[in-house]
């Protein structure tokens, strides 16, 4: 995509600077977007990304830190996208992952599942809404196939997954018809952090996907790219990316 620094289209990224995050944040910025890349604690990764991207095209990366559950980042995350002077696309990826199981749930983990995964994409999306519609742009927000399908000793990451799904269907009606919103919900991607030597559960969740793989970064930031850039009739719906694995349950 080869255009001017004022009309190159600009996305914006949270939890940006690894794994899915920053796989979304190349496939963008290889079609020529200006990214601007989110980061709470991974500050090394996203460094080292934001160096790589602006290596490859000057001045076409940034950096942009803080807790989305702070209205100060939120406020941050505002003031660098309105000096770049538009925004084109939000990819709310920015997630919190573990365990709770229902007798050891405390509201603490409550409170930062829900604000990771709902309350701070939501609100992001409000202070963001009017550029996205001054460029009819496109919100995608990552949700889970287990929103659907409740995951085992999860139950407050299910309904936080399940209350995404829930917003992209209601923003998709509160922003039309200037800004689509669509979500995608990743199955078997990545082994979680706490889970990277758990061979038994590997080959149990892998059985129950029909095309018997762990699938990659790379199909998660494709069909973020094809509903944020491609699909222009599309809006209020949720993708699975899970090898025919809701399929199968």
């Amino acid at each position: 995509m080869e255009s001017s620094s004022s009309d190159c289209p600009v996305v914006l990224v949270t939890g940006a600077a690894q794994r899915i995050g920053a796989a979304v944040s190349c496939r963008f910025h290889e079609s020529g977007y200006k990214t601007v890349i989110h980061f709470n604690r991974s500050q090394t990764e996203a460094e080292e990304l934001n160096t790589k991207l602006n290596d490859l095209r000057p001045d076409s990366a940034f950096l942009v830190q803080g807790d989305l559950n702070d209205e100060r980042t939120q406020g941050s995350i505002f003031r660098e996208v309105a000096k770049i002077g538009r925004l084109d696309v939000l990819v709310n990826n920015a997630s919190s992952f573990y365990p709770t199981p229902l007798e050891m749930a405390t509201e603490s983990q409550w409170n930062d599942l829900i604000n990771s995964n709902l309350k701070g994409p939501f609100f992001l999306c409000k202070r963001l809404a009017e550029m996205l519609t001054q460029n009819l742009g496109s919100i995608i927000n990552l949700a889970d196939i287990h929103a659907y399908q409740a995951l085992k000793k999860h139950p407050i990451y299910t309904v936080a997954k399940a209350g995404n799904i829930a917003m992209t269907k209601s923003l998709a009606l509160e922003l039309a018809p200037h800004v689509r919103v669509n979500g995608v919900s990743p199955g078997a991607i990545l082994w979680p952090q706490h889970e990277l030597d758990d061979t038994q559960k590997h080959k149990k969740v892998l059985e129950a996907v029909p095309m018997g793989k762990l699938g990659s970064e790379a199909d998660i930031a494709e069909c973020v790219f094809f509903l944020a850039a491609k699909a222009s009739y599309m809006t209020g719906q949720t993708i699975s990316v899970d090898g025919g694995a809701s399929h199968s349950i």
